[in-house]
């Protein structure tokens, strides 16, 4: 995906959410670390242009909730969840990169919690790209890119990486 279709996927994800939720005062977004956030910014900002209505935005760090982060050879930077507000009541919309495994969401939902008890959790995603070892489904996804384990799907945002696109990276043994 270049710029423009990143683009595309973030229009098409912002009108899925207001479609399916109806009215935005109970729209929350929330943005996993690290590119997630940008991702969440960029969605409220389009919702705004959209419908005038001003979502609120937070963002979840996941760093020591994961299943493997013990493993990980590095040390972990931790980026603090960002989340002024209460989930009560709220259809909270986490919003994420890409989709694999599903770990990274289950990590997200067990801290989310602690923030409160919303009324729903949906999930947008720039990319889904297949291979669940959890039974998660994203409600939004920008663009399907169906992958073999050998392979990687890499998206860099102008906000972290100065540029957007999405590339397929085949990991050679």
């Amino acid at each position: 995906m270049d710029a423009i279709a990143v683009e595309r996927s973030v229009t098409r994800l912002s009108h899925e959410i207001l479609e399916k939720n109806g009215s935005p005062e109970k729209i929350v977004l929330i943005g996993i670390h690290k590119r997630g956030v940008p991702l969440a910014v960029r969605i409220q900002a389009k919702i705004h242009e959209i419908s005038d209505a001003e979502l609120k935005q937070g963002s979840l760090d996941i760093t020591f909730h994961r299943d493997d982060y013990r493993e990980r050879l590095v040390i972990p930077q931790v980026k603090g969840s960002d989340i002024p507000f209460s989930l009560d009541g709220k259809v909270v919309v986490l919003v994420d990169d890409v989709l694999y495994t599903g770990r990274t969401i289950r990590a997200a939902l067990d801290v989310l919690n602690s923030f409160g008890r919303a009324s729903r959790v949906q999930l947008a995603v720039l990319v889904d790209r297949g291979h669940r070892e959890l039974p998660v489904r994203a409600d939004f996804v920008g663009k399907n890119i169906p992958t073999h384990e050998d392979e990687h799907v890499h998206v860099d945002l102008r906000e972290t990486d100065e540029e957007d696109r999405v590339i397929l990276i085949r990991i050679m043994d």
